[in-house]
């Protein structure tokens, strides 16, 4: 079925890519499969990331308790987040759900934001709905103050490159209509490691102008969530800060360099 949401919560078909890289022992299997087990047009597409402690197993065990709603994609080897992301929604796209998303495996975002995200997808004129960590009133965002005032930088540097007044493109936790644009942006492996949630977007400006693509502007929605916390275990390291300002340079240019149409016509070719 591929109902609308209604006063009940059932909602379109949607798929949410998890990446897993050594999760195990921050992995709360529980709540994914009561989420699934809640909303029977709910899939899980797990990605085990070349896990190499005991990850692997775990979600083997939580794909067996629920097989119809929750999937696994195994690589032999560790290929980075960006990669793992890109591998799941070719997985998700072959079950050709409504629509697709990506969620990080630490239930930073809690899994309650997806029906709300599904709902504002509702409007057909919204494709894009991007968690934001936005401290507000009534908001309960739990961040740790040093690595808000570096993503408040880092944010500001990405919106500047991709001419858009995005607050926050790092967020793991986003949902897209299923399109064909969508198919487009994550056909081909992402040039950068870290930052591809800004990559992404950059494929969207591109396919714009030369492609189908509907303009960011009108299409993508940013979400203040209602609750946000950090999770102990994170795999961003301060290296990580150091190597964001080179892969937002390449981004600029995959956006702003002579040869867009080129480039485009690369993302739209088989």
């Amino acid at each position: 079925s591929t109902s609308r949401t209604d006063s009940m919560g059932i909602m379109q078909k949607t798929a949410i890519v998890v990446p897993c890289y050594n999760e195990a022992s921050r992995l709360d299997t529980k709540s994914f499969l009561e989420s699934a087990e809640a909303n029977g047009n709910l899939l899980y597409v797990f990605v085990n990331d070349g896990s190499s402690d005991g990850t692997q197993e775990k979600l083997k065990a939580l794909c067996t308790s629920n097989s119809k709603q929750i999937y696994l994609v195994n690589l032999e080897k560790n290929c980075g987040k960006a990669e793992a992301v890109r591998r799941g929604f070719a997985k998700a796209f072959e079950m050709n759900p409504v629509h697709v998303g990506y969620w990080d495996a630490d239930l930073a975002t809690p899994l309650m934001a997806v029906p709300i995200f599904c709902k504002i997808l509702e409007n057909p004129k919204i494709e894009m709905v991007m968690g934001s960590r936005v401290l507000l009133m009534g908001r309960k965002i739990e961040r740790q103050a040093l690595r808000h005032y570096l993503g408040r930088v880092f944010a500001t540097c990405a919106s500047l490159v991709l001419g858009m007044p995005f607050y926050d493109t790092q967020c793991g936790a986003k949902i897209f209509r299923n399109t064909e644009v969508l198919r487009t942006v994550f056909k081909k492996p992402f040039t950068v490691k870290w930052i591809f949630d800004v990559e992404i977007l950059a494929r969207f400006i591109i396919l714009e102008k030369y492609g189908n693509a509907t303009s960011l502007n009108h299409s993508a929605i940013e979400y203040p969530l209602d609750e946000w916390k950090d999770v102990a275990g994170s795999k961003v390291r301060a290296l990580d800060f150091i190597v964001a300002p080179l892969e937002l340079t390449k981004i600029w240019l995959l956006v702003h360099a002579p040869g867009e149409r080129r480039r485009c016509a690369e993302f739209l070719e088989d």
